[in-house]
């Protein structure tokens, strides 16, 4: 092999956050290589964020248009699965062709090479016969890909991740679905509302396990009355395919039988692939843990699911911002001297960064210093379930501030018994839940679900972040009639 290639730096893995970092350090005039065996831009455009929520448009527009018999009269509704096919193919993924983004990223001035990326010793890459060796470092953005529970007879059988269900021109009769997370309850929904027989296998007892009770609840009644089957407490112990139809077979004796079978149980990365171990790294954690400036190593950013703080495109982009910052400091302290570029913006584009990395807020809410590097801070990470109705979420759950001994208040308003809700009517389900630091004062978790759920908490996220006092929240005036008023709803019942 000829001598390793010098470049500035490498980027191994063009999900969101790799490409984001990769764009912006090549339009700050740095040399980057850009490594990805995939698709540039990742699960989200192409089987994830993007084209579900264009499915689940399509299937809120029929649920709207079943509810004018509630409403407004009368309607017939005919689904019809082709132009939501059609819609994803040509609209959101190219055919699953990811030119378009390859350009993008040359355009700006970047190296692409398609293939595997591996780390060969520090600063050094290696991807198929070609070897680079980093000036600055290397970030790593190989993202994840599902997670495959070890049943008995799954392996064998042709079953569905995310990305047959995603890339679907014609819809099965019926469909099995293991695993009752955000995911799978968002396709369950979508696949139900266009006349499939869905039915979701859960072990936990209950769906969205990892929100609060009350939203588990809710999301739950409306996916049955979609018509979705949901088993939950059930562990799937065997898979069978007969060439025909799916059978799951739980303990005890339960069994489920469909055309299709979707797994969606989660997501791993796979760092046994990234030559970890010659950069003194354990590759055989789940996630790469990183620190508040997203280093792996010495001289090892990594960004995005890979870094196990949740497989969510706001927070690939939230650490890509980190990672150029940091990235550009390192160079600026590597050569000496203020930053060449001035281009190390966590802002948004390449102008300007030294002053806007002075401003940036550092974690705990506090403004960084002068010249200094933001911090990650994952305080009020928000989430969204994009069920109907949406269930929001940011920051801790009751059971989770209980269990790091805060001192709790809870309060709690039914969105139905809201003015807008009551208004709303057809589909009006929903609540706003707020937690509260008693002793400090202030919001730390807070959930919200309804119509306009992933909406109503933007406000909810702002006050988490920005730790506002709930008396200040208190005093607030909210508008009337909105969905987000039922948040001084709930103020009033912290308790």
């Amino acid at each position: 092999m000829a001598e390793p290639e010098l470049v500035d730096v490498v980027v191994v893995g063009l999900g969101v956050g790799g490409e984001e970092v990769a764009g912006r350090l090549a339009e700050a005039g740095l040399t980057v290589v850009g490594i990805e065996r995939d698709l540039v831009g990742g699960e989200c455009p192409y089987w994830g964020c993007v084209p579900s929520k264009m499915m689940i448009r399509a299937a809120n527009a029929l649920a709207e248009a079943r509810r004018v018999n509630e409403l407004a009269g009368a309607a017939q509704v005919q689904p019809d699965w082709a132009p939501v096919a059609k819609r994803i193919r040509e609209e959101a993924t190219d055919t699953w062709d990811d030119k378009v983004a390859v350009d993008r990223f040359v355009g700006k001035g970047g190296r692409f090479v398609r293939g595997s990326g591996r780390l060969d010793g520090p600063g050094r890459v290696r991807v198929g016969d070609q070897m680079f060796q980093a000036r600055y470092g290397v970030v790593l953005g190989t993202g994840t890909r599902p997670s495959i529970p070890p049943i008995d007879g799954l392996a064998d059988t042709p079953y569905w991740t995310n990305h047959q269900a995603i890339e679907v021109e014609a819809l099965p009769e019926s469909l099995l679905m293991l695993g009752g997370g955000a995911i799978g309850l968002e396709l369950a929904q979508v696949f139900a509302r266009f006349g499939v027989q869905v039915t979701v296998v859960e072990a936990a007892d209950r769906v969205l396990a990892v929100e609060e009770p009350e939203a588990s609840e809710v999301a739950a009644a409306a996916l049955r009355a979609d018509g979705v089957t949901i088993a939950t407490g059930v562990r799937a112990e065997r898979v069978s395919h007969d060439g025909q139809s799916f059978t799951v077979h739980g303990a005890g004796g339960a069994e489920f039988t469909a055309e299709r079978l979707l797994v969606v149980t989660g997501r791993r990365a796979h760092l046994e692939e990234l030559g970890l171990e010659t950069v003194d790294v354990d590759a055989s954690q789940r996630y790469l843990p990183v620190d508040e400036r997203m280093h792996a190593a010495d001289g090892i950013w990594a960004v995005g699911d890979l870094t196990g703080e949740g497989a969510f495109t706001h927070i690939a982009m939230y650490q890509a911002g980190i990672v150029v910052a940091d990235v550009l400091d390192h160079m600026r302290r590597t050569k000496g001297g203020p930053d060449p570029s001035g281009t190390a913006s966590v802002a948004g584009g390449p102008a300007g960064v030294a002053s806007a990395v002075g401003g940036a807020m550092s974690a705990g809410g506090a403004t960084a210093a002068p010249g200094s590097i933001p911090r990650a801070d994952y305080r009020a990470l928000p989430r969204v379930t994009f069920t109907d109705p949406e269930v929001g979420a940011v920051g801790l759950t009751e059971k989770q501030a209980r269990e790091r001994g805060i001192n709790v208040q809870v309060g709690y308003a039914d969105l139905t018994s809201s003015t807008r809700g009551w208004i709303h009517k057809a589909g009006n389900e929903g609540f706003i839940k707020l937690i509260a630091d008693a002793d400090q004062g202030v919001l730390i978790g807070a959930t919200s679900v309804g119509p306009a759920g992933g909406e109503v908490l933007s406000g909810l996220v702002v006050a988490v972040h920005a730790a506002v006092p709930v008396s200040q929240l208190r005093h607030m005036i909210y508008a009337y009639p909105t969905f987000h008023r039922a948040i001084e709803d709930a103020l009033r019942q912290l308790k």
